[in-house]
């Protein structure tokens, strides 16, 4: 199991959703950054069980306690560890789930490698409790990209059926990414939210959960960044968004949306502007090559529908080789994408941080 990643800022997650506590330690953080811990706090505290009512009851404070690496408020060039303590726990709902695997989740495979020793209660180290971790890096490394000029954002462009408006990838502003991150229910266009809204209440009645997309945009970016072949941009923010449980695709830009175009219609066409180079779309997601082409880096994310449902659903028992039905008790979210929105911001900054490094 390899829970680190990063090249040049190396991350690594520690931690079970119910155990006594989740955390992490980074490797390459700058000496000499002040840590706006406000700032911090309030990303924390977008991520965080239990704010909005679309999300699972449980409550967690996710207060990050830094145990090295800061001095004084200031990062020191040490690895910066932290550490958040689970507080609300209830490991006895999780009590079946070793030998009868949820559908559509971590628990049969992780069974059949681990010999049956993995931690379940709540999903152990696969849970989505571990992108806690991930948010507290990503505001530090975000903290980092703003003193450079980098901004990003993140919305809610679909769940289930309803659409948000999607982001103009040519002329996304840094003021309307920044202004995202202010909204607890992440949507360009407000009317979706309450659309979005009923959609998830939908489907909770139904004892079900939904799936759905989140678009994400960061603007600033200098040309060349990132590398060809297998050091690409794409390639490096992709391995680290794949580590969010939940997400089952990504695309950058256009996307599988080319599939059925012809170069005419979608190419990126270039012109002079103010004096420089610039594009007249953006088609590519501000990649070109493997590289940043100066474009806004647009990139969506496809978020499955979470996978821990009340409803009865087919399964087996490892113990008699049975077949059996399974009623999953628990606190869970019926739509993951608004604590998820966060999470794609902080995996985004971190990998940019990481590449920018170099």
């Amino acid at each position: 199991m390899s829970s680190v990643i990063g090249k040049n800022i190396r991350l690594s997650v520690f931690g079970e959703s119910h155990g006594e506590a989740i955390g992490c330690v980074i490797d390459g953080l700058p000496s000499g950054i002040k840590l706006d811990m406000d700032f911090i706090n309030a990303e924390m505290a977008r991520r965080a069980p239990g704010r909005h009512k679309t999300s699972t009851p449980r409550k967690e404070a996710d207060s990050p306690h830094i145990l090295s690496g800061v001095l004084n408020g200031v990062t020191t060039g040490a690895p910066l560890a932290m550490m958040i303590e689970n507080t609300n726990t209830k490991s006895g709902d999780y009590k079946d789930i070793l030998t009868v695997p949820r559908p559509s989740h971590s628990d049969y495979p992780a069974y059949v490698k681990f010999g049956g020793n993995n931690d379940i209660r709540g999903g152990g180290h696969f849970s989505a409790r571990l992108t806690a971790p991930l948010v507290f890096a990503g505001a530090i490394a975000k903290q980092i990209l703003a003193d450079k000029g980098i901004t990003i954002g993140t919305h809610i462009l679909q769940v289930g059926s309803v659409c948000d408006t999607p982001f103009d990838k040519i002329a996304v502003t840094a003021d309307e990414l920044t202004a995202l991150s202010k909204k607890q229910f992440a949507v360009v266009d407000s009317a979706a939210e309450d659309k979005m809204c009923a959609e998830i209440e939908k489907y909770k009645k139904d004892l079900n959960s939904v799936g759905g997309i989140i678009e994400c945009a960061a603007v600033g970016l200098e040309v060349g960044l990132g590398g060809n072949i297998f050091d690409t941009v794409e390639g490096r923010l992709s391995q680290i968004l794949f580590g969010i449980p939940a997400v089952k695709g990504v695309q950058f830009g256009l996307g599988f949306g080319f599939a059925a175009s012809g170069a005419k219609d979608v190419n990126d066409g270039y012109e002079i502007k103010d004096g420089k180079v610039a594009l007249t779309s953006n088609n590519n997601g501000g990649v070109l090559g493997g590289m940043t082409n100066g474009a806004p880096l647009v990139l969506s994310v496809a978020i499955k529908p979470t996978p821990s449902i009340a409803a009865p659903q087919n399964s087996v028992n490892l113990q008699t080789m049975q077949n059996t039905t399974l009623e999953i008790k628990g606190r869970h979210d019926p739509c993951i994408l608004p604590r998820a929105v966060p999470v794609v911001e902080s995996a985004v900054a971190l990998g940019i941080l990481d590449i920018i490094m170099e």
